[in-house]
């Protein structure tokens, strides 16, 4: 059976991987303290256990907190992957480094970023993670074979404090406060469900694919489309305000236009997300 080690298994993307690789692989998560982005001496352990593979979806995704302490962020998303990768190639391991949708500068509105367009990061998650990409292929240059970079976008799903979890939040206190819900009508993106993103690194895995990837559900939408489909999921009827991001002070600027074009077919993300929604959001009664 295949060995499979996954770090950052208790983060959002992780549990997924861990859930959709048990029964097919003999899978490890790591986790902090185990497996710690600041322990230099973190990717030694991992690969001292000698999978066949690593799956890096350990990262520092608050993208706010990058911008503020990007040295640390070069750390977490960058040198550490450089780190576990060199050991990786060294030891046969086979890598998958899970990447974002925010190297790319969000200047392409109307076309979906494919793998091979050029990356341009605006704010300093979308550098420090492009570092990431770039020591991980320098490490495995003479082995381009054994690693696979698979950038994703949006992503939610259990333990929830996510986005759709969110708007429920913000809309039932909205409603409390007799107010339409301000909704962002000009950052668009994937929305992409961890589970379906997971079957999908899976399967590129299993088919021994290379290189660069990307894997999102579907199709695409706004901050705004997102929102109006997890309330109509929850049954929450409120009045509605579209607004431009500005409208909120961030110390990092996401890109206006993150969709990425899949390289697996994964469902549309309307469907990922009613179903989410309907098992895992919680509502109060009669909400």
């Amino acid at each position: 059976m295949m060995r499979v080690a996954i770090t950052g298994a208790s983060g959002r993307l992780g549990r997924a991987l861990v859930e959709e690789f048990r029964g097919f692989a003999d899978v490890r998560g790591w986790s902090r303290p185990d497996y710690d982005l600041d322990d230099r001496g973190a990717a030694a352990r991992v690969v001292g256990l000698r999978p066949d593979v690593i799956v890096h979806s350990a990262a520092w995704t608050d993208v706010d907190a990058c911008a503020r302490e990007p040295q640390l962020a070069a750390r977490r998303n960058g040198t550490a992957v450089g780190e576990l990768a060199r050991l990786s190639a060294a030891a046969g391991c086979r890598l998958v480094v899970v990447s974002t949708n925010e190297v790319f500068s969000g200047d392409h509105a109307g076309t979906p970023y494919r793998r091979t367009d050029p990356v341009a990061p605006i704010n300093a998650y979308g550098a420090t993670k492009l570092m990431g990409e770039i020591e991980a292929l320098e490490a495995f240059a003479s082995r381009p074979g054994a690693l696979l970079i698979v950038r994703t976008a949006w992503l939610y799903g259990p333990p929830g404090n996510d986005f759709p979890t969110k708007i429920v939040a913000a809309a039932l206190r909205a409603r409390e406060r007799a107010e339409p819900l301000r909704l962002v009508r000009d950052e668009t993106g994937s929305p992409s469900a961890t589970p379906d993103v997971a079957q999908g690194i899976r399967e590129l895995i299993l088919n021994g694919v290379a290189g660069i990837r990307h894997v999102v559900n579907a199709g695409h939408a706004t901050r705004a489309e997102w929102a109006v489909e997890v309330l109509g999921a929850a049954g929450i009827d409120i009045a509605t305000e579209l607004v431009p991001a500005t409208m909120w002070r961030r110390e990092s600027t996401p890109p206006s236009w993150g969709v990425l074009a899949s390289d697996v077919a994964l469902r549309p993300w309307q469907v990922a997300t009613r179903e989410y929604v309907h098992s895992h959001v919680r509502l109060p009664e009669r909400a």
